[in-house]
């Protein structure tokens, strides 16, 4: 698998893809969804598929494509082989979601989580295959959160398609392992290849080990325990982790944004229910105006 265009430039996503064989133009397909590198700090995460013609199904089956996360790196690339060996009737496309979109997309201030990012990038995935021409029939997927919710969002996105989303789905169906195997084996090169745009404190950034990428890895722990007091990590890093978000606030320098001091004003000006509350109650109490107001040097001539 060829990656050359994802890493031109890193920091941004790139969608990857074999040639479409003519006979998944012609044919009704079946096709697989899954990831790899959903749960690490560090890295991209990869939304892999994999399609051929329904007809080849118990062709497909003999390949013995299994989860992805129970082959070695070996057995992967062995079986990616042979994936692209059968380009005349399999097909493949990977959405690599660099971690800098991931970070961005989590912390920006209407919120994208990872449930959301998920579901976009398979559903993306599917209508490139069929923008592509292949006649799309089944789907199955590896879930993402709740299955029945997952499979109500892809139904409505791709009406007219028989799609089945279940747990466990990379070692229930060969399609979705494939689909595994095109992910992982995408993402083993991203994170084997990647190139730091950034200027490290490291004697030999090529030899440093980042362990699995997982936060409970402590190869990864140590590559996260020494961050710049500034800019905290490099893109590699998901900032949006908790794991990397608590090293920040523990180790980096605190930084005092100007509308935190609009917050502290929100915080201390009471509620608009407040306002209608008995003349009594009202009397009583002292009512600190509007930000908006005291920067206008507005004030009431009377009560209501």
């Amino acid at each position: 698998m060829d990656i050359s265009e994802y890493e031109k430039d890193n920091t941004k996503n790139c969608l990857l893809k074999s040639s479409v064989p003519c006979l998944t133009k012609n044919e009704p397909c079946w096709l697989g969804i899954d990831e790899a590198g959903r749960g690490p700090v560090l890295g991209p995460m990869v939304y892999g598929i994999c399609y051929s013609p329904i007809s080849r199904k118990e062709e497909f089956t003999k390949n013995s494509f299994a989860d992805s996360k129970t082959l070695t790196e070996e057995q992967r690339e062995q079986l990616m082989e042979k994936i692209n060996e059968c380009s005349e009737w399999i097909g493949w496309m990977t959405d690599i979601l660099s971690p800098a979109f991931i970070s961005n997309a989590m912390l920006r201030r209407s919120k994208y989580n990872l449930n959301w990012i998920s579901h976009d990038s398979a559903i993306g995935l599917v209508k490139a295959a069929l923008q592509d021409g292949v006649q799309v029939e089944e789907v199955y997927v590896d879930t993402v959160g709740d299955p029945s919710k997952y499979q109500q969002k892809l139904q409505e996105n791709l009406p007219g398609l028989k799609i089945t989303v279940a747990k466990k789905a990379d070692s229930l169906y060969p399609i979705v392992s494939a689909a595994s195997i095109c992910a992982k084996v995408c993402r083993d090169k991203a994170v084997k290849g990647w190139k730091f745009p950034e200027t490290l404190d490291v004697d030999d950034i090529d030899n440093v080990s980042i362990g699995s990428g997982y936060p409970g890895d402590p190869q990864t722990v140590k590559f996260l325990s020494n961050p710049d007091p500034v800019f905290a990590f490099p893109q590699f890093v998901r900032f949006s982790w908790s794991t990397a978000s608590k090293i920040i606030v523990k180790k980096c320098v605190a930084v005092s944004w100007e509308d935190d001091e609009d917050v502290e004003d929100q915080v201390s000006t009471p509620s608009v229910l407040s306002y209608f509350q008995r003349t009594a109650n009202l009397s009583s109490q002292h009512h600190k105006p509007h930000k908006y107001f005291r920067e206008r040097h507005l004030s009431p001539l009377t009560d209501i």
